[in-house]
């Protein structure tokens, strides 16, 4: 499949570059890093990035504003989404060809080419794989080096996940001979204002944990804005109780004008199945869903409790 990618790149002049709403570092880190190992391997195609832009992760690069008619004529890849209707900038299905890389569970089958690995840590480590195989055609920059880096990052916890692998810090080896700043790029990933620590605070002091390891936080709208806190800034902070003692699986509610977002994590079990019952999904640890009122909510906490409980 790596071959056949490599050819469509070689084939098309235009290539865009797509990756899911509500981005992560994984998401620019593979989209930004696969586009500049493109424009530095072959300086004659038109390559662009799009989708929505997230402030909280400028400091990785800038997305491209592009009309409709660039896309006639172009290949476009979208990189780690699962799911069609998680893609950022719907014009993504508008191109002649689409090809999807991505490191989730294939539950939705798009595109005209699909790259899935499922046992790679980050869709950023699918990425320099890619470099990699095909390393006496490509260019790898010092550019490219640190977007990959930070996705890798990201996705592994700074390499701390179970998702880590051998394959991933051998990968992830190339990436540290370029000699961006990486003390600079934790900062910038791990960084939190002031009153995002506070709320962090909240959290420790109020999460609620049964007998069998399962704990849930509620964080409200109006709580939030006591904080000063946006749900976005909130999302950051769903792992700062994974060490208490005895806790399986937990997730943060988080209130989003008339929705709630569940953050669901695990140290065991698999809790992604879970949030596809409410419309989400993601990694089997790590998982994500939208719900619509107290009541799902109530039925999520359930379910969470009764999973850790066989576990």
């Amino acid at each position: 499949m790596k071959s056949e990618i490599l050819q469509q790149i070689k084939q098309y002049e235009t290539i865009i570059l797509h990756r899911h709403v509500r981005p992560d570092p994984d998401a620019y880190g593979s989209q930004m890093g696969l586009a500049e190992i493109i424009r530095a391997s072959f300086p004659e195609k038109k390559v662009y990035s799009v989708g929505n832009d997230e402030v909280s992760l400028q400091f990785l690069g800038a997305v491209d504003e592009i009309a409709d008619e660039v896309y006639k004529d172009a290949l476009v890849i979208v990189c780690d989404t699962a799911n069609q209707e998680r893609v950022s900038d719907v014009r993504f299905s508008s191109g002649q060809k689409l090809i999807k890389i991505d490191h989730h569970p294939n539950d939705d089958a798009y595109g005209d080419l699909l790259w899935i690995d499922t046992t790679a840590s980050s869709c950023s480590e699918m990425i320099v794989a890619f470099w990699e195989t095909f390393s006496d055609e490509l260019i790898l920059n010092e550019t490219a080096a640190r977007l990959l880096y930070a996705g890798i990052v990201g996705d592994t916890g700074r390499f701390l996940y179970p998702s880590t692998t051998e394959e991933t810090l051998r990968l992830s080896a190339h990436l540290v001979t370029f000699p961006f700043d990486r003390p600079a790029l934790y900062r910038e990933l791990y960084e939190l204002p002031k009153n995002t620590v506070k709320l962090s605070g909240y959290i420790l002091q109020n999460f609620v944990m049964d007998e069998n390891g399962a704990a849930t936080v509620y964080l409200s709208d109006t709580l939030l804005r006591e904080f000063e806190v946006d749900p976005r800034d909130a999302s950051a902070l769903v792992s700062c109780i994974e060490n208490v003692e005895g806790i399986k699986a937990w997730i943060m509610f988080i209130q989003e004008g008339p929705v709630f977002r569940a953050r669901l994590r695990s140290k065991g079990p698999v809790i992604n199945e879970l949030a596809k019952e409410y419309g989400g999904g993601g990694h089997p640890l790590a998982s994500g869903a939208t719900l619509h009122n107290e009541e799902e909510i109530k039925e999520m906490t359930a379910k969470l409790a009764r999973i850790c409980a066989t576990k």
